[in-house]
């Protein structure tokens, strides 16, 4: 009987899931893994996408002066290692919360926990600031004089 149980507890244990090493092992590392696969890189870092993620990790997150036009106006990918360095974490939520100008996926934010915001800022802090700050916002009827992208849709059918 004794065996029977041995065996069972030794088999029990060989079964049971290993530990899933894709999980971040920090909050950083949780952070850094929420980011990439929010696409923030995507807007927010200089060149991410055109060179498929393979930019110097002192430039990740410093924003870009390559504006996005459409009928808002024209904004920019904000250095979100500067506007962290300056926030608390406390702040951060709050402002994470907030809505911001298209073509920024305000949506995405506010559907991520505490637990992923507070992911992002650590990792976001734990690189450090670094680079400038972003062109100012330009309405509409402003003149921009950076490169940019327009998202405005063309043919649309008519309704």
């Amino acid at each position: 009987m004794i065996r029977f149980v041995l065996l069972g507890f030794i088999t029990a244990g060989l079964m049971a899931p290993a530990a899933d090493s894709t999980k971040p092992s920090s909050n950083i590392e949780r952070g850094r893994y929420v980011i990439a696969i929010a696409g923030c890189n995507d807007c927010h870092t200089d060149g991410y996408a055109q060179t498929g993620g393979k930019v110097p990790q002192e430039q990740l997150l410093t924003g870009s002066v390559v504006g996005f036009s459409g009928p808002w106006g024209t904004t920019y990918p904000t250095n979100l290692r500067l506007m962290l360095s300056e926030l608390s974490e406390a702040e951060w939520l709050v402002r994470a919360r907030q809505s911001a100008r298209p073509p920024m996926p305000s949506i995405s934010l506010h559907a991520m926990t505490d637990a992923d915001l507070q992911a992002i800022y650590a990792y976001i802090t734990s690189l450090g600031p670094a680079g400038a700050k972003e062109p100012s916002y330009v309405p509409p009827s402003g003149e921009v004089t950076t490169p940019y992208f327009d998202f405005v849709p063309k043919n649309l059918p008519a309704h």
